[in-house]
């Protein structure tokens, strides 16, 4: 099987270090690396840049421009849809552009969407709590090539294959929305605003130290676990019993309270629903809600509703590496309701959510696997990982 380098058939481009401080509300789209999600391209709180910016030329993303996450999670790609212009290239991120006709970019995001071309590219990253992926590791990486007909082929079967996946998602996507048209709905309005700090009892981070891993045990939880503002506990690194007696003192978690990601794919908030022992890095935040003024559910939304997101944004530190620093979170304002209305938006919530799991297994009553095992298996293979 023929192989080329990546940077053989594309132009790699690097993103330009937005400031903060200068964001409007409507203007030129900033593409962040918490909006590169593997396949596709999240911006439920999208950020904005002046439209009169001057030197943001070389910057500046077209349709269907290939993306790619370089910190966090790297090695994620994504296509830019056009309805997302005019859209800018945050630090980061790098677009890949073909510059031949020797490969069709259908087939190439497919092969650099595949299971096996993210874990290279996580074990070419450098740093240990923080992945850090280099643009010249990435154009020397090879890729296969076959005939333009059966790169043709493979991506038509894999196209299908996505766009069924996209549908389901869509009808969970207008389940998350009909949660926030509530929040909005019931809470639009409320004036009584009071900081994270004075309706939490408990805000820290996790361990600073990372602690000697091991191929089983307790899992140790990073960023990357919090997907989709829920929790996974899938994960590589776990910690002995030992371990985490020795380090639960600071972070006593238990069902209700909340993480929040502090670095990378920032802002995403996730509900302890589980009765599972773990502990986690040091990127993510540790929230304990007093039950008494906030409800766990509650205080998740509001979080994730566009005021919260619109203060966390402002409240983000480093250029290189945005963090949200704890001073920071404490300092956020939510308005916050009579406890009444809380738990009546809860139950809302906790019944969207149990219809989310009843749409789940009817898929596979219907045929539908789970929609990430859809994707693994078709990715041809991972092409017999090359």
């Amino acid at each position: 099987m023929k192989k080329v380098k990546i940077g053989d058939v594309c132009d790699i481009l690097n993103g330009f270090a937005f400031k903060s401080d200068k964001y409007v509300e409507k203007g030129i789209r900033i593409i962040r690396i918490a909006n590169v999600q593997k396949g596709f391209i999240e911006d439920n709180v999208p950020t904005f840049y002046p439209m009169d910016s001057t030197g943001l030329e070389k910057y500046m993303l077209k349709e269907d421009d290939l993306l790619m996450s370089l910190t966090g999670n790297v090695g994620r790609v994504a296509l830019l849809q056009k309805e997302m212009l005019p859209a800018a290239l945050n630090q980061r991120v790098a677009c890949l552009r073909l510059k031949t006709d020797r490969i069709t970019k259908g087939f190439l995001f497919h092969i650099l969407n595949s299971d096996f071309f993210e874990q290279q590219c996580v074990l070419a990253s450098n740093g240990v709590a923080q992945k850090n992926m280099s643009t010249e590791w990435l154009k020397d990486y090879e890729i296969p090539l076959y005939s333009i007909q059966e790169q043709m082929k493979i991506a038509d079967i894999l196209d299908k294959t996505k766009r069924i996946i996209v549908a389901k998602n869509n009808e969970l996507r207008a389940l998350n929305e009909l949660i926030k048209a509530r929040f909005v709905e019931m809470f639009g309005d409320c004036n009584n605003l009071i900081s994270m700090e004075d309706v939490c009892s408990i805000i820290t981070d996790g361990t600073h130290q990372p602690p000697k891993f091991k191929e089983s045990g307790i899992p140790f939880i990073l960023v990357s676990n919090l997907s989709n503002n829920t929790i996974t506990y899938n994960t590589e690194k776990y910690i002995s019993e030992e371990t985490y007696s020795a380090l639960y003192k600071r972070t006593p978690i238990e069902i209700g309270d909340l993480l929040l990601s502090t670095v990378g794919s920032y802002g995403h908030p996730a509900v302890v629903t589980e009765d599972t022992r773990f502990l986690f890095q040091r990127h993510i935040a540790y929230l304990k809600p007093k039950r008494e003024i906030v409800n766990s559910f509650y205080l998740h939304s509001a979080l994730l509703a566009p005021d919260g997101q619109r203060q966390i944004e402002e409240k983000i530190k480093g250029i290189a590496q945005k963090t949200l620093n704890l001073s920071e979170i404490r300092k956020i304002m939510i308005p916050v309701p009579e406890i009444e209305e809380q738990n009546e938006f809860a139950d809302f919530v906790k019944r969207i959510d149990k219809s989310k799991v009843n749409y789940y297994y009817k898929n596979r009553k219907d045929g539908f696997p789970p929609l990430l095992l859809i994707y693994s298996v078709t990715t041809i293979i991972n092409l017999s990982d090359y």
